[in-house]
């Protein structure tokens, strides 16, 4: 997992399926499926950390899910990014860069919704461990998250 880290993308934001927030609690921005596609095919499929930025404002620690939700039963990979930071409204259409900067564990089905939930709850608690270190932290200062004014980036 870690030859493509730190791994940078730009893309829109897009509706997803609607359960980040309602049934998790964890709302989750996504991207299109241009952007999934642009990712490397060999980016194992799990859950990553890193920093997430939306327009020009300023950069917050997240957490990504990359795959097929073998608990939903995607039937297309998703990439899905929780940013760990309450936003007062929802920014569909905006613009969210994105580093990954760390894996944190594979992808795996859960017998129950409040086992789903739980594990995203430490996968959240463990990226904001590792993104307190220097190696991490310094990716948070990385000039990618500075959108030149008026133009947007769509990744082309």
């Amino acid at each position: 997992a870690m030859k493509h880290l730190p791994y940078f993308c730009r893309g829109e934001v897009v509706k997803g399926f609607g359960r980040g927030s309602k049934e998790l609690g964890i709302p989750t921005a996504n991207f299109s499926e241009q952007v999934v596609e642009s990712f490397p095919s060999d980016i194992p499929t799990g859950i990553y950390y890193g920093w997430a930025c939306v327009g020009n404002g300023d950069v917050h620690k997240m957490v990504l899910s990359i795959g097929w939700n073998p608990f939903y039963k995607n039937i297309k990979k998703s990439v899905e990014t929780h940013i760990i930071h309450t936003f007062k409204e929802d920014f569909y259409g905006e613009i969210l860069s994105i580093v990954i900067t760390g894996y944190i564990r594979p992808e795996k089905n859960f017998d129950s919704l409040d086992a789903l939930i739980l594990a995203i709850q430490e996968d959240i608690e463990e990226a904001k461990r590792q993104l307190d270190l220097p190696e991490h932290l310094k990716l948070k200062e990385d000039n990618f998250f500075h959108l030149p004014e008026g133009k947007i980036v769509n990744n082309r």
